[in-house]
């Protein structure tokens, strides 16, 4: 190869690497800025294909796609002075090439701890006038509304970002606080099982008097009503027995002595002095009772 060719092909690179230098692309979901000796001469380069300067210019590309953004969670106060843990996030475009560029040199960490910044005030001010029942289900969307408006019009004006959301992802309450409502729900528990307790030994001690009570009644009225039929059947027994004796007193009398003498001479170990001519022996020395 000659020195014409190698000086033709070396101009040829050179010519090409100039064209490829001045030549860039900006992606759909892009919007770029040209800076020139670090000064900024374009703003809000569209998507497409574009030409500058070699080595003089510069390009930088920034998504202006929806980002998200997860923020570290947070202490607030509420308006019961009463802490809470908040776990949130936030949706944020750039829409402002130009203004974003101004106002954070195009560092997009820079602008997340703006955005954060002003969500922090805007939380710690809207807890900081509600209960906590408020913050937690009553107006919760409404803090949210408010807030994400709040930081939008901050952030457009200032920064040329939309806020499209801010959400609340968790509320908590701090450990130490978690622990003493946990002590305070356990107290009022056993206290309400407690009185529970005490309702249900009062009952049972009425049910058992009642009870006792009832026994009682009854125990009486079958006593009673025992010693009357009892009562009767001795009465109905005597008047058997009188009728039954009066048709033969000789028999009776007789039947009564036998009785008599075969209790009073069961046991052969006991010894009786008895006058054999009494009435107690008559039968003994006459079976006709004679004397």
């Amino acid at each position: 190869m000659g020195p014409k060719s190698i000086i033709g092909l070396a101009g040829t690179l050179i010519i090409l690497l100039l064209v490829s230098s001045s030549v860039y692309i900006i992606p759909e979901t892009h919007r770029g800025v040209l800076l020139r000796f670090g000064e900024l001469v374009e703003t809000n380069v569209p998507a497409g294909i574009h030409f500058k300067v070699p080595v003089i210019d510069e390009v930088r590309r920034f998504d202006v796609r929806v980002l998200t953004m997860d923020l570290p969670a947070r202490q607030y106060l509420t308006i019961e002075k009463k802490p809470l843990d908040v776990d949130s996030y936030i949706a944020w475009q750039i829409t402002d090439v130009d203004t974003f560029y101004r106002a954070t040199g195009g560092d997009e960490f820079r602008a997340q701890n703006l955005l954060l910044s002003r969500v922090d005030n805007g939380l710690r001010n809207e807890f900081g006038v509600r209960t906590m029942h408020e913050v937690v289900s009553g107006e919760r969307d409404e803090l949210m509304a408010k807030l994400k408006e709040l930081v939008n019009q901050t952030a457009l004006n200032e920064f040329g970002i939309r806020v499209l959301d801010i959400r609340i992802k968790a509320i908590e309450l701090p450990q130490q606080v978690r622990q003493n409502v946990y002590r305070r729900m356990s107290t009022e528990r056993e206290k309400l099982a407690q009185e529970y307790r005490s309702r249900g030994r009062e009952a049972a001690e009425g049910i058992r008097a009642d009870a006792d009570r009832q026994r009682t009644v009854v125990l009486a009225e079958a006593f009673s009503k025992s010693e009357q039929l009892r009562g009767q059947g001795d009465g109905q027994a005597a008047q058997i027995y009188a009728d039954a004796y009066s048709q033969d007193g000789e028999f009776f009398s007789f039947y009564r002595s036998l009785s008599a003498y075969q209790n009073a001479f069961s046991n052969k170990d006991d010894i009786m002095v008895i006058d054999s001519e009494g009435d107690f022996m008559k039968y003994m020395r006459d079976p006709q009772g004679g004397k």
